[in-house]
C-alpha cells in the first residue's frame, strides 16, 4: 500500500514558562502534521521533494514569501531537514541568506508533482543559494558571499519539514514486503505547519500603522461595507442592495451599521484590514455612487454603485 502519507490537524500544547510573542508562541496552538511511509530511502526523498515544493507553492498562496533554510534535525533525528523563514523585523530567529531568494520563482499550477526529477530540480534551485538560520550559520561560507548580496534579518518559521529515513521504523520493526518479495523497513518523512502560528506571522508581515492588510487569499472576509450615516434612507437602501449583489457574487461582506463616528468607522476598517473597503455616504448615496478604497495601497475612486462587483473583481 506505498506510497503512504497520512495526517492530521490539532490541539497542542508546549510548556512554556511563560507565553511569548503574541500567539506565534503560545502554551496552546494547532498544528498540522503530516507523514509519509515510503519502500526506500529514493522514494522517500522524492516525497520529501514534492512536500518541500508543495510548501512553497501553500505559502505563496498565503501572500507570503517563504525561504527554506537547511535546518538542524534536533530531537526528530534524520539526514535533512529543511525550515520555511519569512523575513519579519519581530521575528524570533536571525537568519542569514542570498538576495537571490527574494526574486527566485514559485512553482505555478503547471507544476507536474509525479516527475521526480522536475519536483528535484526546483528544489535544487531553491537549496542552491546560501539560506541558514543562526543554528546552522556557517561564517566562513557567509563571508565568502558578496556583501550586496547578503541579508541579515529577523525571521519566522512558518514550516518545518523532516527526512529521517527508518530512524523509527528500525526500532518499531516496521516493514512491507517489496517487489522482490522481501521484507524492507518503512523509509519516513514528516512535515508540519501551524495554522495558529501562520495568522501572527501574516500579520507580522503584512500590516501597516494602521493596522493588518489581509492578503485577499486567506482574509477572513473579501469587502468591509460602511454605511457611514446609519438610519439614512438613501445609504440604508443602497448598503443592503450592495451587500445583496456582493454576498450573491459570492464575496463575504464585513457590513458595519454600527453608530459610530466617520472617523472611528474608518479606523476600525483600516485596523481589521480586509483587502477592500466600500463606502456608502449621504452625498454619494443621493447620486447613486460609492467610494472604494484599497487597503493595501490605499487608493480611493468613485464609481457608480452598479460597477462595486466589476471593480472588486478586477482588482482595479
Amino acid at each position: 500500500d506505498l506510497p503512504l502519507n497520512l495526517y492530521h490537524i490539532q490541539w497542542k500544547f508546549r510548556d512554556e514558562v511563560r507565553p511569548r510573542f503574541g500567539v506565534m508562541r503560545g502554551r496552546e496552538f494547532l498544528m498540522k502534521d503530516a507523514y509519509s511511509f515510503d519502500l526506500n530511502y529514493d522514494a522517500a526523498k522524492a516525497a520529501y521533494n514534492r512536500m518541500f515544493v508543495a510548501y512553497l507553492r501553500t505559502f505563496t498562496r498565503m501572500g507570503l514569501k517563504a525561504i527554506p533554510m537547511r535546518a538542524d534535525t534536533g530531537p526528530i533525528g534524520g539526514d535533512l531537514s529543511h525550515e520555511f523563514i519569512i523575513l519579519a523585523d519581530t521575528g524570533e530567529s536571525q537568519v542569514f541568506c542570498d538576495k537571490e531568494f527574494l526574486d527566485l520563482p514559485v512553482p505555478d499550477d503547471s507544476t507536474d508533482f509525479q516527475n521526480d526529477g522536475e519536483i528535484a530540480g526546483v528544489v535544487q534551485q531553491w537549496t542552491t543559494p546560501y539560506a541558514a538560520t543562526d543554528e546552522m550559520h556557517d561564517e566562513a561560507v557567509w563571508e565568502g558571499l558578496p556583501d550586496d548580496s547578503r541579508l541579515s534579518a529577523r525571521g519566522i518559521e512558518v514550516g518545518h519539514i523532516f527526512h529521517f529515513g527508518d530512524k523509527y521504523s528500525k526500532p518499531m520493526n516496521a516493514k512491507v514486503q517489496g517487489p522482490d518479495g522481501k521484507e524492507h523497513h518503512v523509509s519516513m518523512g514528516s512535515y508540519g505547519i501551524g495554522p495558529t502560528r501562520l495568522i501572527a506571522a501574516i500579520i507580522e508581515a503584512s500590516h501597516d500603522d494602521n493596522g493588518i492588510i489581509w492578503p485577499a487569499s486567506v482574509a477572513p472576509f473579501d469587502v468591509s461595507l460602511i454605511n457611514m450615516k446609519v438610519g439614512d434612507a438613501a445609504c440604508d437602501e443602497l448598503c443592503e442592495r450592495i451587500n445583496s449583489i456582493l454576498t450573491k457574487a459570492g464575496k463575504e461582506v464585513l457590513y458595519d451599521d454600527t453608530d459610530q463616528r466617520a472617523g472611528g468607522k474608518f479606523a476600525t476598517a483600516d485596523l481589521i484590514g480586509l483587502p477592500w473597503q466600500v463606502i456608502v455616504g449621504p452625498r454619494g448615496a443621493a447620486a447613486g455612487e460609492i467610494e472604494v478604497k484599497n487597503r493595501r495601497t490605499g487608493e480611493r475612486v468613485t464609481i457608480p454603485a452598479e460597477q462595486a462587483l466589476h471593480h472588486l473583481d478586477s482588482g482595479a
